[in-house]
């Protein structure tokens, strides 16, 4: 009889602990051969929610605290292609929201703070740049071939060197003008200590998608009414030079009156510059040589003989 109760207390002990887990899947039940629990008892060990294998969990936190610390530590060399390769990574959806906030300046939206937001990229301003060029090329020598339909006279050669001009013109200023103005900006730092001046690549970035807007505007250059083109001219470099000063004056009011000025005129002078070179070169009027020579009138046969000349007497007084 004794030995019949014990086993049915064993069973119900170990029914009750089969319970407790299931109610609680986050217990321990911990088993020990050489300390026993008085009277053969199982020991049920019941941790709080959350608390099972805390301590493994703060381990591999710290782990991974530490090999993020170590990687943002090896960053690559400018020197290496991964270094370069953070500039690229950047989505067609965030492309276009830059490309659409060039196109719409508005006072007191900043490009750098409002679209870039720390992340400069160079995808956007290097495929604009390429296709602004090989827009130029093409449209300077479509102006020709137009100009030849509506006048036969004309002689259309292909000018592939406008390829290779438009893309030096542009990829140098998309390039040599945020550098200078750059360092410009960083040499007033250290007069004006409260600028606080964009990176180089935040500058090289404003400059490229800066120049989007002109991408369309060479396509309306095809239309042939003079006037119209340069109203179209007038009005891209409108929207391109607003989105730059309302992107470097933030910087720039920091300084005096006279540099603030003077520096956001120079920008929009070699902006102005940019545009009115592309227009004169790539849409010139054509050259007198394209043009064929005015028929000439035909010269007397050498051998008809001339007429004799009077004598002095006869001649008319």
């Amino acid at each position: 009889m004794t030995m019949a109760s014990a086993d049915e207390l064993t069973f119900h002990e170990f029914e009750e602990a089969t319970n407790l887990l299931a109610e609680t899947p986050d217990a321990a039940t911990t088993s020990r051969s050489d300390q026993l629990t008085p009277q053969g008892h199982v020991a049920v060990a019941v941790g709080s929610g959350g608390s099972y294998g805390a301590e493994d969990e703060v381990e591999e936190e710290s782990d991974k605290a530490a090999l993020l610390q170590e990687k943002q530590q090896q960053q690559p060399g400018f020197w290496t292609f991964s270094y370069y390769q953070s500039f690229f990574d950047v989505d067609t959806s965030q492309v276009l929201n830059r490309i659409k906030g060039s196109l719409l300046p508005r006072p007191g939206h900043n490009f750098v703070r409002h679209h870039l937001r720390n992340r400069p990229d160079l995808y956007g301003p290097f495929w604009i740049c390429a296709t602004l060029a090989f827009v130029l090329a093409v449209t300077g020598n479509l102006t020709l071939v137009l100009a030849q339909r509506r006048d036969p006279s004309i002689h259309y050669s292909p000018q592939f060197h406008k390829v290779t001009v438009a893309g030096i013109s542009i990829y140098c200023y998309a390039w040599l003008v945020p550098l200078a103005l750059w360092g410009f900006l960083r040499w007033r730092k250290g007069v004006r200590e409260r600028m606080g001046p964009y990176t180089f690549l935040e500058t090289v970035c404003v400059y490229g998608y800066s120049l989007f807007v002109f991408i369309p505007m060479v396509v309306l250059w095809l239309i042939p009414v003079p006037w119209l083109q340069w109203l179209f001219g007038a009005l891209a470099l409108g929207l391109s030079a607003t989105g730059l000063v309302f992107t470097l004056w933030p910087v720039v009011r920091e300084d005096t009156r006279l540099v603030a000025m003077v520096l956001l005129s120079a920008v929009v002078l070699l902006h102005a510059l940019l545009a009115v070179g592309c227009k004169l070169y790539f849409f010139q009027s054509l050259p007198p040589e394209n043009v064929a020579p005015p028929p000439q009138i035909t010269s007397r046969p050498s051998n008809i003989p001339l007429p004799p000349t009077l004598p002095q007497s006869m001649a008319p007084s």
